[in-house]
């Protein structure tokens, strides 16, 4: 562990982060898609999906980079954008753009990062499902917490985020 630095309280040098041991207990076993799972069991505020299209859905990533961190997915499991059809394709786009507007009413972010991993190699870390990632941004979102920490400060559970979003997608 990198040493303190000078003049930051003891107090400040442990930060708690519970509801990450679930992820990192579990990372290194095979999963089942969840992509294809949740959206089957019509729970959609305990499984955190905000929006249904016809082909596919919007999601709260458990695991945010920032409150408001979405993940666009079609319903069809299929591991790139070259095994989607048309249809798929611009509905993932549209709700996408559908969301980034919530966004912009509900939690006024400042930027957005969109992006796709395709595969393990490029930091997929469910490479059979292709989504896509809306990451909203704020000047000054990143810190000293990240560098220091390896711990990132969320200021909304991701209820509240829910149900931030929800009625406006």
């Amino acid at each position: 562990m990198a040493s303190k630095p000078k003049g930051m309280h003891t107090a400040l040098a442990r930060l708690w982060a519970p509801w990450r041991m679930e992820y990192i207990k579990h990372a290194a076993e095979p999963q089942p898609c969840f992509l294809c799972a949740l959206p089957k069991q019509k729970k959609d505020r305990k499984n955190l999906i905000l929006f249904r299209g016809k082909t596919g859905f919007v999601i709260l990533n458990r695991f945010p980079y920032n409150n408001g961190h979405l993940l666009v997915a079609p319903y069809r499991h299929a591991a790139d954008l070259g095994k989607l059809t048309d249809a798929e394709v611009v509905e993932l786009v549209r709700m996408t753009s559908r969301a980034q507007k919530a966004m912009k009413r509900v939690m006024r972010p400042h930027g957005f990062n969109v992006g796709v991993n395709l595969g393990r190699a490029a930091g997929a870390g469910l490479p059979g499902h292709v989504h896509l990632h809306l990451v909203p941004r704020w000047n000054g979102d990143t810190n000293f917490m990240p560098v220091l920490g390896d711990t990132k400060v969320l200021p909304l559970t991701l209820r509240q985020t829910w149900d931030l979003l929800s009625p406006h997608l």
